[in-house]
């Protein structure tokens, strides 16, 4: 009996994902050639491994088996590949890293840039992925590396199996409009004015809920957005302040806010998150240890510019 080990990858994705067109988008490949892929198999050991009786694709005791056989054949390859990196000198191989924007532009470009320069031979994919999606793609293999943030009050949340690494605190701004007459300058001013609110379960949204509840007040959420330039195109134009936090401010136009005065608003707290393998005792690979190592120093170039904007009590960004 030969079984293909690449046919054995489709079928641990269909089990592990749940299904047909989820294992396809992670493979890369159309439903059409993940189902083709299972058949083959089947020939191969003369078995039935997908019950195809139902509406949604599942497998059949066999095909359990031997998914589960292929998840440890991928874990041992994962494994390999990290060991045979720490026998060279010269790092190669993909790293898939998900994050989210304000990130991919100030931490990543400027990491990646150094990255190419360093260790040529690694190809870095970047996803647009942030959020509990993220953490599953990681804990699924999909991606290699993923960089979260969390509110400076949130504790860092269990994650069995991975690894949590600093990058960055990045501090928290309020910004006003331009437009207005009077510009907040404490937080007592804030209590009665309209807020261009983050959404509850992120970041941004938390240090508002905390602000609030340490200062007594209930915050009038006129506009919840999740994105950080339409919230400051909403406060540019009038409608309230914000909290954003100062990675978002380093390419705003001039005169588009107001970055005020108030201080103590708190930080997101940047990290990266990476698995933990039998071999590595908690430690990334040495592929994804480089890739931490520029984002790291990304992040310091990026406090310089911050303590820039800083220095000044009430400044136009």
């Amino acid at each position: 009996m030969e079984i293909d080990p690449r046919r054995l990858r489709v079928l641990h994705e269909v089990f592990r994902r749940g299904g047909v067109m989820k294992a396809a988008e992670a493979l890369h490949l159309t439903p059409s050639a993940v189902s083709q892929q299972l058949a083959q198999l089947e020939r191969e050991v003369g078995l039935a491994l997908v019950d195809r009786s139902q509406r949604r694709v599942t497998l059949t005791p066999a095909g359990r088996v031997l998914a589960a056989y292929a998840e440890r054949i991928e874990e041992q390859l994962v494994e390999a590949r990290q060991e045979l990196n720490r026998f060279t000198e010269r790092l190669s191989g993909p790293v898939t890293i998900a994050a989210f924007p304000t990130v991919i532009r100030h931490l990543l470009v400027p990491g990646l840039r150094e990255l190419a320069a360093r260790h040529p031979r690694i190809t870095p994919v970047i996803r647009e992925l942030f959020g509990p999606s993220a953490v599953q793609e990681l804990r699924l293999g999909g991606v290699d590396l993923v960089v979260t943030e969390r509110d400076m009050s949130q504790p860092a949340s269990s994650l069995p199996s991975m690894s949590r690494h600093p990058l960055y605190d990045d501090e928290y701004r309020i910004v006003a409009p331009p437009a207005w007459a009077d510009i907040p300058c404490t937080v007592n001013d804030l209590v009665d004015l309209p807020w261009v609110a983050g959404v509850p379960d992120q970041a941004c949204g938390q240090a508002l809920e905390r602000l609030a509840q340490l200062q007594g007040f209930a915050p009038r959420r006129v506009h919840v957005i999740a994105e950080f330039p339409p919230v400051l195109g909403l406060v540019s134009a009038g409608h309230g302040v914000a909290i954003v936090p100062s990675l978002a401010l380093l390419d705003v136009p001039p005169g588009e806010v107001v970055v005020t005065g108030i201080r103590g608003v708190g930080s997101r707290r940047i990290e990266a998150l990476t698995r933990v393998s039998r071999t590595t005792s908690g430690e990334p690979d040495p592929v994804q240890a480089v890739v931490i190592e520029v984002l790291r120093e990304a992040a310091d170039g990026v406090a310089r510019r911050v303590g820039e904007l800083s220095r000044s009590p009430e400044v136009s960004a």
